[in-house]
């Protein structure tokens, strides 16, 4: 599903503290694509990746996917548009402790209309053999596959990843990118990556670089590298 970002604005504060953090963004990100959200810790990023998903309201502009404009959107609309259109991974896997893997999934399958089967989604996230167990009782990688599971399960056109790999190390942040790709490849979900690590672009079809507030460039990467080739 194609990705429209329309003239987006967001301040924070008031009056003499009032900042501008997000200064016009348009763009456009096309139906299938991975694209990396790529700058510096306070470029505006993941404030952009907010918005888009929803979470953020911005003050100038919109975001149009398929049939939704988010400008003109009820509050039970915009629930609507993220549980119809999005899936959510963040850096910190946040998963519900006294449920089973398969069971951490399974509660996101109950929020849409056609969801993944569970099974197959386990095997293709390689937990099939894990999936009777609790969080504690997977490594960091592993807790992260079922985070991406839970957001994937929903079958949404849209996969939103706020620094996925941040709190991984760098076997186990390959292992996850791969994952990524992989999930691209077989789902063909438009995927966003915000991540200030900027070998994780090489694997992006398109690459949008911020600096305050601002994209300084938008490039479509028609050399991508596999994940698995990745370097850092």
């Amino acid at each position: 599903m194609k990705l429209l970002i329309n003239d987006i604005h967001k301040f924070y504060g008031e009056k003499e503290s009032r900042i501008e953090v997000l200064k016009g963004i348009d763009c456009q990100v096309l139906d299938g694509e991975i694209c990396v959200l790529l700058g510096p810790s306070g470029s505006g990023k993941s404030t952009l990746l907010n918005i888009i998903g929803g979470l953020e309201s911005a003050d100038q502009g919109c975001i149009d996917i398929g049939d939704f404009c988010t400008d003109s959107m009820t509050e039970k609309e915009l629930a609507n548009y993220r549980r119809n259109n999005l899936g959510f991974v963040f850096q910190f896997y946040n998963l519900i402790p006294n449920l089973t893997i398969k069971e951490n999934i399974e509660v996101c399958a109950y929020l849409a209309k056609e969801p993944l089967d569970i099974d197959e989604l386990l095997d293709t996230l390689g937990l099939a053999e894990h999936k009777d167990k609790f969080p504690n009782q997977l490594s960091g990688g592993q807790q992260q596959r079922c985070a991406i599971g839970r957001a994937l399960v929903k079958n949404p056109p849209i996969l939103l990843c706020d620094e996925p790999t941040g709190a991984l190390d760098y076997t186990t942040s390959k292992d996850i990118l791969e994952l990524i790709e992989k999930i691209n490849q077989k789902y063909h979900n438009t995927i966003i990556i915000v991540t200030h690590n900027q070998a994780i672009s090489l694997m992006a079809d398109r690459i949008l670089k911020l600096r305050d507030g601002k994209i300084t460039s938008n490039t479509v990467n028609n050399s991508k590298i596999a994940a698995k080739d990745l370097e850092w």
